[in-house]
């Protein structure tokens, strides 16, 4: 789809105050790098990661989401009586049921006209929230939009630290476990409209999608059926071959659909994985590593929460000039990859 009247208005990103390092992370089973050979001090150097932030233990998801909505909509000309939809996209949720933006919906206290929705996929629901929350703009359904996510990062690093306490764990055992220590905590929030309403932030051009569901079980995540919420199993290796293979497909859809080229745009943000994901992607996209804005050494990888917040950090520190082109490369588990065109205004 081509847009022609849609705006990411404003975003919002909202942190937790409390931070663990990597070497934090590490020293905790000290003992099993020890038995293994391996020093503290690997994770930050295998992933670029020194730091991410972690909820506190009584952590909700609507709660920490709704915070971020709040600042959106402080930043925001938009009223509150006009978002005409509320979507949450985390894979966090308070429960199954109702909806996790049901509880975001009545924090912020949004109009009762306001549909409200939860749209989850792994890394990618921020983006396909915003997507089809576009598309309801951009076919006269709605004025406005609220996207909102609220990733937690605290159970899934506890339950890994502990696994690899055990003393059967072994180098081989020890990978798959890995990616767990690189995922952080975060909330984010954007408010998308017509363009009728504002002439502040950053207009929608089209977006390119490709798809390879053969590589789903690369990376598995809560076995909900068994009631194991927070384990994650990854195949870091294999889903990072996978995942530049699909980018290439959503990349070169995405070069035809917006007749941009690698020299005209002036700022990639991608999902944040690490830096080996960043230069594998670069080299395989053949990308100006100049012109991308990370956070993943700071904030590390959190999840829906990553790419959107990484683009509310670029906008808040003043990055983006009027009339610049942005490419929003979003890659989640399942295996999808979807880029987003945006122009600042």
């Amino acid at each position: 789809m081509q847009f022609t009247n849609v705006v990411l208005e404003s975003t919002a990103l909202h942190l937790p105050d409390e931070v663990w390092t990597s070497d934090d992370i590490e020293n905790q089973f000290k003992p099993t790098y020890d038995r293994l050979n391996l020093s503290v001090g690997r994770l930050e150097h295998m992933t670029g990661i020194a730091e991410r932030r972690v909820w506190e233990p009584d952590f909700l998801p609507s709660r920490e989401a709704a915070k971020a909505g709040e600042k959106a909509l402080a930043r925001s000309n938009i009223k509150p009586e006009d978002i005409g939809l509320l979507i949450h996209s985390g894979v966090c949720r308070d429960r199954l049921e109702p909806s996790t933006a049901a509880y975001v919906h009545k924090n912020l206290g949004l109009p009762a006209n306001t549909q409200i929705m939860d749209i989850s996929n792994a890394c990618l629901g921020f983006l396909n929230a915003m997507i089809h929350a576009a598309s309801m703009i951009q076919n006269g359904i709605i004025k406005a939009a609220l996207v909102v996510t609220a990733e937690n990062s605290r159970t899934l690093l506890e339950n890994t630290i502990e696994s690899l306490k055990a003393l059967d764990i072994n180098r081989k055992t020890l990978k798959p476990y890995f990616a767990n220590l690189t995922i952080g905590s975060g909330a984010v929030a954007g408010i998308l409209c017509h363009s009728d309403l504002t002439a502040e932030g950053a207009s929608f051009e089209s977006y390119s999608i490709h798809t390879n569901s053969a590589y789903n079980h690369l990376c598995e995540g809560g076995d909900v059926a068994a009631g194991h919420g927070y384990e994650m199993q990854t195949d870091s290796e294999k889903l990072l071959i996978a995942g530049i293979d699909v980018a290439k497909n959503a990349w070169n859809a995405f070069k035809k659909v917006t007749h941009w080229t690698n020299d005209s745009i002036n700022h990639y943000i991608c999902h944040q994985v690490g830096k080996m994901h960043q230069a594998a992607l670069y080299e395989g996209l053949a990308l100006n590593p100049l012109k991308d804005y990370s956070t993943y050494s700071y904030l590390g990888n959190m999840g829906s929460a990553a790419l959107p917040g990484t683009l509310a950090r670029a906008s808040e520190s003043g990055t983006f000039r009027s009339g610049e082109q942005v490419a929003l490369l979003g890659i989640g588990s399942g295996v999808t990859s979807l880029m987003l065109a945006m122009r600042w205004i």
